[in-house]
């Protein structure tokens, strides 16, 4: 039965608050930033804490995509518009995988290939006075990363419009939970052998401490940005894919793997996900949606291109401060002694 986008011709968002629990028990691990451990932070409703941001979250619907042993797109997939990067023939990395899409620094910042990034040029054409012709950007992140234009791009190359070449985020998603309290704990890493050992070299045995969380809910929020999507004037068809792939990677998120970490194992409380802003709406099942993605592939396949490019260039390694180099500059003479 095909996909009934209807209800949504009226509406800027579609939202979606998903209810989730631990795999099993009753603690989890959230991320965490360095220098600041978990994100915890109060509301209304008490002790929160942010479970994964918005960041991740969009590298994690990208994987949704990828079939890692093939190294290619999924098979409902083929036939979207992406950037394969290979090394000396040999798979390398794709615009799907990177941390900046079409923005990846092995296409438009360190190659010494330039033919991609004459390309990209060439089809936003001139615009370093003026404002952005935002559907030209469009146009042309559809034709070569349709990625970018759910997860957002940032072409911050000043020869590309002085670097003013953007694109907001049209999906976006978050865990948070709520009621949450610490579970700590802990363990030993033994060394049966040396159980005194210098621990600095990996001997010894190592007692350490952990910090894992419960909480009374934990949340999945999604946002569609359905107004973002008319507005890059891209018509009708290509509207609607860009409509059912959103929504095809959130299904195929929540019905594969949501274990964030070793420790935060997390599945859906609900049987189904009803949107919270159109209650007439609910998530499409995988099968179809795969059905209805195939016909919309195929009415925007001339739109669409996928390419692949070479990046042999040597890898730069990062520039060593002074302490580094003291701390190489005394190895280095260890290893001589």
């Amino acid at each position: 039965m095909p996909v009934d986008l209807q209800s949504l011709q009226a509406k800027s968002r579609l939202l979606f608050e998903v209810q989730l629990k631990p795999m099993q028990g009753q603690r989890f691990q959230p991320t965490g930033f360095p220098n600041l451990g978990a994100a915890t932070f109060r509301s209304v409703k008490g002790d929160c804490l942010l479970v994964e941001s918005a960041q991740s979250m969009a590298n994690r619907l990208e994987l949704t995509c990828w079939d890692a042993l093939g190294q290619e797109p999924v098979a409902p997939l083929r036939g979207l518009s992406h950037v394969r990067v290979e090394r000396q023939g040999k798979f390398l990395t794709d615009t799907i995988l990177e941390a900046h899409r079409i923005n990846s620094p092995y296409l438009l910042v360190n190659s010494t290939d330039k033919s991609f990034f004459a390309a990209i040029k060439d089809e936003v054409g001139a615009m370093d006075e003026g404002p952005i012709d935002r559907k030209r950007l469009a146009e042309t992140l559809l034709k070569y990363d349709i990625g970018s234009l759910l997860h957002g791009a940032f072409l911050a190359k000043k020869e590309l419009a002085g670097g003013r070449l953007r694109v907001a985020r049209a999906i976006s998603a978050f865990i948070e939970a709520e009621g949450v309290r610490v579970a700590a704990s802990g363990g030993v890493k033994n060394d049966a052998v040396n159980p005194s050992g210098d621990a600095k070299d990996g001997f010894g045995n190592v007692p350490f401490s952990r910090d894992e969380f419960t909480a009374e809910k934990i949340t999945l929020f999604v946002n569609l940005d359905l107004a973002q999507i008319r507005g890059y004037g891209l018509g009708t068809d290509v509207e609607t894919l860009l409509v059912l792939l959103a929504l095809y990677k959130l299904r195929k998120l929540v019905d594969g793997d949501l274990r964030l970490r070793t420790a935060c194992d997390l599945a859906v409380a609900t049987p189904e996900i009803v949107s919270s802003n159109v209650p007439a709406f609910s998530l499409p099942s995988a099968e179809a949606l795969e059905a209805d993605l195939h016909g919309a592939i195929a009415r925007c396949q001339s739109l669409m291109v996928v390419t692949t490019i070479q990046f042999n260039d040597d890898f730069k390694k990062a520039k060593e401060t002074k302490e580094d180099q003291g701390a190489s500059e005394e190895t280095g003479a260890e290893d001589l002694a």
